[in-house]
């Protein structure tokens, strides 16, 4: 294990976390797969001869617990893959539920937060870490309706921000990834409490959205530059989304 690199992504069980585990593992990382749902990492490590650790990035113990298999690992990680997240609702700020709201931040910031302060050690122990936290094009533009996802992708994108001017001067590179219109199986659903017509008209329309591998091979090309480079930020798009706003959509004729 010790001549291998080690990667630590974090929402692992689906969709990007899922492809991105793949991604790295393809590139020759030993890759720790970090999920609440226990079952669907420990098939994914059994594929791709990785580790499945149960982790809540919100949860400070269940972090530590992920720090502590990191430490079994060698102790040095090279690459940490900040993925877990994700959207609750789409209420105006008028009828903000506000305890998704907290959700929202607590899972798209503070458990960022404690994942990376918790691995930073492994991380400078390595002879070039890099964190690359996946954020989103919410992280930059704000759309009705996305209220509180929007300022917690904002969130992201700033503590990303902050933490690559702290550590300027250490041998640890901090990066961004920022998807715009991504299909996967779950995000839009889970948005939508389950409303299945409701997450499909998200993408009503649009021939090509962007997959979770779409994503995953562009964080893998991030985080296997040579390590004097530092790809700070990257935004990937559908070809048909030019803007949050600006979607070409293809309706079917009646």
């Amino acid at each position: 294990m010790s001549n291998r690199r080690t990667a630590v992504v974090t929402g692992a069980s689906s969709g990007i976390g899922a492809a991105t585990a793949r991604a790295l593992h393809a590139e020759g990382f030993h890759v720790v797969c970090a999920a609440r749902r226990t079952e669907r990492i420990e098939a994914l490590a059994a594929e791709i001869d990785g580790t499945a650790v149960t982790c809540d990035v919100t949860d400070a113990d269940s972090v530590q617990a992920l720090v502590a298999v990191v430490e079994t690992l060698g102790g040095a990680l090279d690459v940490l893959v900040n993925n877990a997240g994700g959207a609750f609702g789409a209420a105006p700020v008028s009828e903000a539920d506000v305890d998704a709201w907290r959700r929202m931040y607590d899972v798209n910031v503070i458990g960022l937060v404690q994942v990376t302060r918790a691995l930073l050690p492994a991380l400078l122990a390595a002879p070039a870490g890099i964190v690359c936290n996946v954020g989103s094009t919410a992280g930059r533009v704000a759309y009705e309706g996305g209220g509180g996802y929007t300022a917690a992708k904002h969130g992201t994108q700033v503590v990303t921000e902050t933490l690559r001017l702290e550590l300027y001067d250490q041998p640890v590179r901090v990066v961004e990834v920022a998807p715009g219109m991504v299909r996967t199986d779950e995000f839009a659903l889970v948005r939508y409490d389950g409303d299945a017509e409701a997450a499909a008209a998200v993408y009503a329309g649009v021939a090509e959205p962007l997959v979770a591998e779409d994503v995953a091979d562009a964080i893998s090309w991030v985080v296997t530059r040579p390590a004097h480079v530092s790809v700070d930020e990257l935004v990937i798009r559908p070809r048909a989304q030019a803007a949050q706003h600006k979607v070409h959509r293809v309706h079917p004729g009646p």
